[in-house]
């Protein structure tokens, strides 16, 4: 039988060794996982998204990972409020599992083992301007012609029903703008404009954004090698893997399963810099696609590698402008409730680890649909919407979508026009851009395998309600 999973204690109840089934017990690595995927989510939910923590346990705690969905609800957490801080207890004989928040980052999932330590998390201000219009701010008129009939608020409206998209799906949130306008806008009961969930794999766009960002800037040039330093030592093969790769899902890189699913960064058991680095080369960089989230936390790590090499030669280095800091950029675009969480040694967790409102996602389209211009300032370089929309590198097989760099490409959805490029995220993310029609769709979502969301279909009714 399981052995007691924490003492009796005030930081968590005993989890009875009847929980589990004997030939059902799960590894005590399983366990760590567990709870540090509990502790995070649930910081995060707490004081990312503002939500309810009976609504985290419903939302963001059900339809999640297989090896560890059974023990998840059978930790105990605990919060401490005025810390911001999350324990979840999982053997008597190790400390508690601990997420810690700050106003900068959101939350961060301590290593398993880490004590009662005392830590000093980066601390920005994190300014909220609701009372500005739209779109640096949340003030709106109501969306045009919103009546329940209105065919764009019609179909947006579909999207709840859990059946015409997906039977059993589980839509969140839904936001429609044209020409920088919001034309439809909805959400489930308890959410609304500025409840964050996390994006899941949107947080891959996220990061090529910010890469051309860093682009813009001029400290990195994407199709320079990685240059990271865990890979120049003896002649390693994978010196020679470029941004470019890294961005199309090309380094060549093996990975252990479909996505490359990284457990212990996520989890809080890994950083970034220790695991990503250190898969081996399989094909050769740049001609074969496979999807991998350690693409981009290379990506976004070899982003950061170049600002670094660039500070060292800059006599006007200025960290205001110079650094890689998603927060800032999400601070310009008004994107205040959007959180780049890291890892424990403070390395982005880009691949996943973003929280953010449907409004947020909004305006991260609409900077695109600005030819990557936000209140008069270029933010993005002038074909960067060009450059994340070609499909110069390998292509998906398979699949009803290409793939561009960091963006999944619509351009053979029926009904959708070719110049369409997305965000998808597990369970129901997306974040859809129309250039030619001057348009972005957002659908939020709690799906899970049993019901999944059909968004060429969405975008398509979308597409054929703005015409009419």
């Amino acid at each position: 039988m399981l052995k007691k999973l924490v003492s009796i204690c005030a930081l968590g109840a005993l989890v009875p060794a009847s929980a589990f089934a004997q030939d059902e017990e799960p590894s005590r690595y399983d366990l760590a996982l567990a709870a540090g995927y509990k502790a995070q989510f649930v910081c995060s939910g707490l004081w990312n998204g503002g939500k309810a923590l009976d609504d985290i346990k419903t939302d963001e705690l059900t339809g999640i990972y297989d090896r560890i969905a059974d023990i998840v609800p059978e930790l105990s957490e605990v919060v401490e409020g005025s810390e911001r801080r999350v324990r979840v207890s999982f053997a008597e004989d190790m400390p508690p599992r601990i997420a810690i928040w700050n106003h900068e980052t959101g939350c961060t999932s301590m290593p398993i083992g880490f004590g009662d330590v005392e830590t000093r998390a980066p601390v920005k201000t994190r300014e909220f301007r609701d009372d500005l219009p739209w779109p640096m701010g949340d003030i709106t008129p109501a969306p045009a012609k919103n009546a329940a009939g209105f065919p764009v608020a019609a179909v947006a409206q579909q999207a709840f029903d859990a059946t015409t998209y997906g039977e059993g799906s589980k839509t969140s949130g839904v936001l429609i703008l044209h020409e920088n306008q919001i034309k439809a806008e909805q959400y489930k009961a308890g959410h609304d404009l500025h409840t964050a969930q996390r994006t899941w794999s949107v947080a891959k766009s996220i990061a090529g954004t910010l890469i051309g960002h860093s682009v813009q800037q001029n400290m990195v040039n994407v199709t320079a090698k990685a240059s990271l330093t865990q890979w120049q030592k003896f002649a390693d093969p994978r010196a020679s893997i470029t941004v470019d790769n890294l961005m199309r899902m090309a380094s060549g890189l093996t990975s252990d399963t479909a996505g490359n699913r990284t457990d212990g960064i996520y989890m809080g058991a890994t950083s970034v810099s220790e695991q990503a680095t250190s898969w081996p080369l399989l094909e050769q960089p740049g001609t074969k696609f496979r999807y991998a989230n350690n693409d981009t936390l290379l990506a976004v790590l070899a982003a950061q590698a170049h600002h670094g090499d660039k500070k060292n030669k800059l006599g006007n280095y200025m960290p205001e402008k110079h650094d890689f800091d998603p927060f800032a950029l999400f601070q310009k675009l008004g994107m205040t409730r959007t959180y780049a969480e890291t890892d424990w040694q403070g390395n982005y967790i880009l691949s996943s680890q973003v929280w953010t409102t449907a409004r947020d996602l909004g305006r991260l389209g609409q900077l695109y649909l600005n030819d990557g211009v936000w209140n008069r300032e270029r933010l993005l370089p002038e074909d960067w919407l060009e450059y994340v929309s070609n499909p110069s590198g390998p292509q998906p097989d398979g699949r009803d979508f290409g793939y561009g760099a960091t963006f999944w490409l619509m351009n053979n959805s029926e009904g959708v026009p070719a110049d369409t490029i997305a965000a998808f995220g597990n369970r129901g993310q997306y974040l859809v851009i129309i250039p030619s029609l001057d348009m972005v769709v957002v659908r939020r979502g709690y799906d899970t395998s049993d019901g999944r969301f059909d968004i060429a279909a969405f975008t398509r009714d979308i597409v054929k309600a703005l015409a009419q």
